[in-house]
């Protein structure tokens, strides 16, 4: 088990930054037991390589230390990739709301900013921001159908929230992919700080941009802050990644893979120009 000083140790701050940035839903314990395995899959050989880089001294740690040794840092990083995803669930779920309601207006019924029992498809605006891209919502009997679950929404279902302006164009598919004012604004204020969403950021601490010393935006982190605003939007109250409902594994890693695509290359390379 970790001791009293894990959370000052070094360890748990690169976790935390690594969730962000490299990939959310890591599991260290068993990406540092198989690191000799890791070149046959190519996204976890990159993952183990990008650690090696992000922890100085890391890989002469490993190597001097035993099993015990691993255990020790697969539960640290853990413990700071887990802590800052807690830590941006717990502050999006208010937040969310403000980005959500029209300037001047309010929603209709109102929402908590607490309690996420009333969002999803039981409210109409969390509704249609996780409506998936192409399902026709005009239809009373389809809402019905989303809010009672007899439509079952995968995570490789994306929603309009992803979209520029909520519109998806089945013509042109990465047309606004991954630009939406909301996800600025998830990205703004868990990166930059929450202040700086509407303004300039004024705010005292360092943003985790800051702290990190991140100079870029990465595209897993895109991933992740569209995750962290989809489960922000639900009506599930706790984030779990093996939570079948919310499916936030699957929308991540479906996110991770278009990335990825040797086919989709090009409008990669896009949307990161437009970003950076």
């Amino acid at each position: 088990m970790v001791g009293l000083s894990a959370a000052t140790d070094p360890l748990v701050h690169y976790g935390r930054h690594f969730g962000r940035t490299v990939h959310a839903l890591c599991n260290f314990q068993a990406l540092l037991t198989n690191r000799d395995l890791a070149n046959g899959e190519r996204r976890e050989h990159r993952i183990f390589q990008d650690l090696l880089k992000s922890v100085v001294g890391l890989e002469e740690r490993l190597m001097q230390g035993g099993d015990e040794e691993v255990d020790v840092v697969a539960e640290l990083l853990t413990k700071g990739a887990s802590g800052a995803r807690g830590d941006d669930t717990k502050s999006l779920k208010g937040s969310v709301l403000d980005w959500i309601t029209p300037k001047g207006q309010s929603l209709v019924p109102s929402l908590s900013r607490n309690v996420k029992i009333d969002r999803g498809f039981h409210h109409e605006r969390t509704g249609a921001l996780l409506c998936p891209a192409g399902l026709d919502r005009s239809h009373l009997e389809t809402r019905a159908k989303l809010q009672s679950g007899e439509i079952v929404v995968t995570g490789d279902q994306w929603p309009l929230f992803l979209y520029a302006d909520y519109h998806y164009d089945p013509e042109d598919p990465w047309n606004g992919l991954l630009r939406s004012a909301l996800l600025v604004c998830a990205y703004k204020h868990v990166f930059t700080s929450p202040s700086s969403v509407d303004r300039e950021p004024k705010a005292t601490r360092s943003g985790n941009a800051r702290i990190h010393g991140m100079t870029r935006i990465t595209l897993p982190s895109i991933a992740y802050i569209a995750t962290q605003v989809r489960f922000a939007l639900t009506s599930s109250p706790v984030f779990s990644r093996t939570d079948t409902v919310t499916d936030s594994e699957r929308f991540y890693n479906s996110i991770l893979e278009i990335f990825e695509d040797p086919e989709e290359k090009q409008e990669v390379e896009d949307l990161a120009g437009v970003v950076e």
